[in-house]
């Protein structure tokens, strides 16, 4: 299945695709010219040229592609969820949490393994800021009682086969509200509403930024590859599934029945060509588009597919219960930072999933619950 998926993305991704040239009517444009017209005065539409993977460069053969940041962001969420997920053998020191979170020092104050001047804190949603240090504060107070068994009322640690889980009184595994939150909060957020928002895309695209600095890039290119860089694919995603992070992991699991062509894989690929090759905006909005919608998409499918977890252990396995209902829960939650000119789902229809059908004591969800959010997500997004 996944060798003639790579096979069809593989064909789409090199494939030469008519646009239309920015500028070819327009004699104030930086890159009009008379060779682009005919006899007649019409326009001569070149062709879209989209490598395959990942990587282009100027005419120079200098790589214009940067997205360091965002890869520092994906690198210190990666370690700080190893930290709280270890809360089940140790007491986690809330001030290593907020170190990790604002990155104190550059470095988490020697917690990171690398040093960046890049942090996860100043990138969030800003009006969830509180809500994610609060997250932190109660993950700290769970992993005082890791050495209880947790219950209802009772923080504490459950155990699956070899897999352990920390869970608050309440029944929520943090570890995992606050990863897959982030994941919303700060990457989703960034690249749909900053990055590919107007401030960031109706900017600069005719000259490089500092070649002296080696910045080949335009401002454009820069800010769709910062874009890119937060939905945590390799460069080379149409036939590397090995280094995925974040996002891509969930897109992987989700492309068979949700996307078998990449959509978004592809559409960064030719939005980026667009861009480099100065084809018009709009094409380019398009592809933005594309990218807004099925991000979305493959949220809600990933909030359908641990709610069935959930069911699937509910009563049984209390552990894997609590755990693939936190997944879900944090899925859901990060439905709320889809562009809203975009959005399928309403605020209040995903508040109305958060707070009435599933609620903050996950103890107390029951198995209709579970079943009515499931055909809720189902109808709303025609799954």
């Amino acid at each position: 299945m996944k060798k003639m998926r790579f096979l069809l993305i593989l064909i789409a991704a090199t494939s030469i695709i008519a646009c239309k040239k920015k500028g070819c009517t327009d004699e104030t444009a930086t890159n009009y010219s008379e060779e682009a017209k005919k006899d007649d005065g019409t326009c001569v539409y070149p062709e879209l040229s989209i490598p395959s993977t990942y990587s282009f460069t100027d005419t120079s053969g200098n790589s214009t592609v940067s997205f360091d940041g965002q890869t520092d962001r994906l690198n210190q969420l990666e370690e700080m969820a190893i930290y709280m997920k270890a809360g089940t053998d140790l007491t986690l020191n809330p001030d290593i949490l907020t170190a990790m979170f604002e990155n104190e020092g550059d470095n988490a104050n020697d917690n990171f393994s690398f040093s960046s001047t890049k942090q996860l804190k100043n990138k969030c949603f800003e009006v969830d800021v509180a809500l994610y240090e609060g997250y932190l504060t109660s993950l700290a107070l769970a992993s005082e009682d890791n050495s209880e068994v947790a219950s209802s009322g009772q923080a504490g640690v459950l155990t699956s086969g070899t897999s352990k889980y920390l869970f608050a009184a309440n029944g929520i595994e943090y570890a995992q509200v606050i990863e897959k939150g982030l994941m919303g909060a700060v990457f989703l957020n960034q690249a749909l509403n900053v990055y590919f928002g107007a401030d960031k895309m109706n900017v600069d695209n005719s000259s490089a930024v500092s070649v002296s600095e080696g910045k080949f890039y335009t401002e454009m290119e820069h800010h769709w590859d910062e874009a890119f860089g937060y939905f945590g694919a390799p460069i080379d995603y149409q036939t590397n599934t090995e280094d995925l992070k974040f996002w891509t992991k969930y897109y992987d699991i989700q492309a068979a029945d949700l996307s078998p062509t990449l959509v978004i894989m592809n559409s960064f690929l030719k939005g980026r060509a667009i861009i480099s090759q100065g084809f018009e905006t709009s094409e380019r909005d398009e592809e933005i588009e594309n990218i807004r919608k099925e991000w979305e998409r493959l949220s809600a499918a990933q909030a359908v597919t641990y709610l069935e977890g959930a069911v699937e252990n509910f009563g049984t396995d209390n552990a894997k219960f609590l755990h693939e209902l936190s997944e879900a829960y944090a899925f859901i939650i990060c439905l709320k930072y889809v562009t809203l000119d975009t959005r399928v789902i309403s605020i209040s229809q995903i508040e109305n999933l958060r707070d009435v059908t599933i609620g903050n004591d996950f103890w107390a969800v029951t198995l209709s619950d579970l079943n009515s959010a499931i055909a809720s997500l189902n109808s709303i997004y025609g799954f």
